[in-house]
């Protein structure tokens, strides 16, 4: 396994793999790896020949007063994880590598970016589109892994696919669970034990939708209030959005039906989390 943070480097060990006939599988990643990612890198390995995964802390996707410095960061035990996988490359660029001086040009994605988390996140999804634009020009590998966590950022990095004619897949992958539900994350590190147990109350929320549709509830925004009520129980929660929306395009659903995405942001304690489900109607 190589590890290296040079864009060069990088180039010519994919460039040699490609001449091989290997197919590349990529994971970006902020580090930090667990289990969800760990899912990704475990998809790829079985899917490609040559996988490489990213390790960079994006600063553009971070506003004002979010958690850019105490980003939980952990190289050793990424690649001491990776390497037990087989991972083949390791990119791990410093931020003046992918942003050099007078830095001055981002992509931008114009519908799906302004609603769920980009309502509260102003140039979030800029960052991410614009970070994924450059792994993917260095990379250009021919399938991408992403979970379904982050669902938003899913579907809009494959707008960015389609529209801006890169040759390769975007694949999404569940979302990875540890053995109390709370979805995976990063930021879960953050959470007292405490606040940990209100945390629960994101999944139990999106199972009671997902219940109350079965039975027949068809009106999105008693769904909604019964979401509320459940997680507003947990004093250390405070809800930023809840939304039922189609699962193309976003757009809010005020009436059940078909195929569609519950999706919630909540920030507990001083951490945000978020969570989803799938359900079909």
């Amino acid at each position: 396994m190589i590890v290296s943070g040079s864009i060069d480097k990088v180039r010519k060990i994919i460039k040699k793999a490609k001449q091989q006939g290997k197919t590349i599988g990529f994971v970006p990643t902020m580090g930090s790896l667990h289990c969800g990612h760990m899912s990704l890198v475990k998809r790829a390995k079985k899917e490609c020949g040559f996988v490489i995964v990213s390790i960079f802390v994006n600063p553009a996707q971070f506003g004002p007063g979010e958690d850019f410095k105490c980003y939980p960061r952990n190289l050793d035990k990424d690649e001491n994880l990776l390497r037990q996988e087989g991972i083949d490359l390791i990119f791990y660029p410093k931020d003046d590598v992918m942003y050099p001086r007078d830095y001055s040009v981002y992509v931008e994605e114009g519908q799906l970016s302004s609603k769920l988390c980009g309502q509260f996140r102003s140039g979030h999804f800029k960052g991410v589109c614009t970070v994924v634009t450059k792994l993917f020009n260095i990379i250009v590998p021919d399938s991408a892994y992403f979970g379904q966590k982050d669902y938003q950022q899913a579907v809009i990095l494959k707008r960015l696919v389609s529209d801006l004619n890169f040759s390769l897949k975007v694949r999404i992958l569940p979302i990875i669970r540890d053995k109390d539900k709370l979805a995976l994350s990063s930021r879960n590190r953050y959470l007292s034990e405490i606040e940990r147990q209100s945390a629960l109350s994101l999944y139990s929320s999106l199972l009671l939708a997902k219940s109350l549709i079965k039975k027949g509830q068809r009106d999105s925004n008693e769904i909604i209030a019964a979401m509320k009520k459940l997680i507003l129980s947990k004093k250390t929660a405070k809800i930023e959005y809840i939304k039922i929306v189609d699962i193309q395009n976003l757009n809010n659903l005020d009436k059940i039906k078909g195929k569609l995405l519950i999706a919630l942001a909540v920030y507990v304690g001083r951490t945000r989390l978020i969570d989803n489900i799938i359900v079909s109607a």
